[in-house]
């Protein structure tokens, strides 16, 4: 079964940068639109940006200005680029993401298993 695999997670301190990638971890007919989510200890889930397949883009209000999604459809990948990290921004990152697979004809929905970002100086 096509799984989603982060990556690009690690340990930065305030002020700094990264950036996640997300990719099927197989070939797959097409990735639609693509979402980031994050959740820090003790908190819920909570979605931070959307990328449809056109490339409209939208945003948390609190990460606005500071991150990026982005997609390279031809490798089926999605990226979100993460600038001017605050220590509120810490939590582990998710990738979900509508793929169309090829053995099959309609859209389905796919969560990857996350990939932990640290901001702390």
């Amino acid at each position: 079964q096509v799984q989603l695999v982060e990556s690009g997670g690690g340990l930065v301190q305030p002020g700094g940068s990264l950036r996640l990638s997300c990719a099927a971890s197989t070939s797959i007919q097409s990735m639609r639109a693509v979402n980031w989510y994050r959740q820090a200890p003790g908190k819920e889930r909570e979605w931070v940006a959307t990328i449809s397949t056109s490339g409209d883009t939208n945003y948390l209000d609190s990460v606005k200005g500071r991150f990026t999604i982005s997609r390279d459809n031809a490798k089926n990948t999605a990226f979100l680029q993460m600038n001017n990290l605050k220590p509120e921004d810490t939590a582990v990152y998710y990738c979900n993401a509508y793929l169309i697979l090829f053995a099959e004809t309609y859209i389905r929905n796919y969560w990857g298993q996350g990939t932990q970002v640290t901001v702390s100086s």
